[in-house]
């Protein structure tokens, strides 16, 4: 995900068939400087990202010509950006599957239009300081024989696999590696200071990165749980 100049606008893409409920979304995130393009079927919004890739894409999973789901799916495969669902349907496994497949975060119907913004906001945050590098440019970064191009978000492993990450790993595993054995809270992996102490979907993520590295999630070598304190990421890390 490329992120915007400090002067430029932010571009959401908003997949919402409901006309109404598309129109209280971009006016409410046009009140705080966002540009919002509106989609009302999957396809219409693969077809604009692969034109151009937005900032974040905001995705209704009940559409009229495929699932919402498949479009996150897609959508990762083939122009990854930052993703939030926002959907009436409140099954925790559209969740989990939601958040599997690369989604950023997962809101339910109806929505406050201020706790939408602030989703928002903090998964921008969230990707600003992930993709910020050091003053000497390293991006990429090589720990257990694996290596990481940050600026990529290229995961290759020791017999030169290449792994495909979505935007959301990438970014995890970013702020794992900038500051490898050291304990980071949910709070500062998901880059929000008012976090429902009930959200788990930075374990959802944690678990898929795992699977992703071969680390054992039994037994974990690499992203190592601190119960009751966050994660460590237990390796040496070689920037460059």
């Amino acid at each position: 995900m490329t992120l915007p100049r400090p002067d430029m606008p932010v571009t959401l893409y908003v997949l919402e068939d409901e006309p109404e409920i598309a129109r209280l979304i971009c006016s409410s995130l046009a009140d705080y400087g966002f540009r919002c393009e509106h989609m009302s079927t999957g396809r219409q919004l693969l077809s604009r990202a692969r034109q151009a890739t937005p900032d974040l894409c905001i995705i209704d999973l009940g559409l009229p010509d495929m699932d919402g789901m498949q479009v996150v799916r897609e959508l990762q495969e083939g122009s990854p950006c930052a993703v939030l669902i926002l959907t009436g349907r409140n099954d925790v496994t559209d969740r989990v599957l939601g958040l599997e497949l690369g989604a950023d975060d997962y809101i339910v119907k109806p929505f406050e239009p201020r706790e939408l913004v602030a989703r928002v906001r903090s998964i921008l945050r969230r990707y600003q300081r992930a993709a910020t590098v050091e003053p000497a440019e390293r991006t990429i970064a090589r720990f257990a024989g694996w290596t990481f191009d940050a600026a990529r978000h290229a995961l290759t492993a020791a017999d030169g696999r290449e792994i495909g990450l979505s935007s959301s790993e990438a970014s995890l595993l970013a702020s794992l590696l900038r500051r490898p054995n050291k304990i980071l809270s949910r709070e500062q992996l998901l880059g929000e200071r008012d976090l429902d102490p009930f959200d788990r979907s930075i374990d959802v993520r944690i678990s898929r990165l795992r699977r992703k590295l071969d680390d054992d999630p039994q037994n974990p070598k690499l992203i190592k749980t601190v119960y009751g304190a966050g994660y460590l990421f237990s390796a040496q890390v070689t920037w460059e």
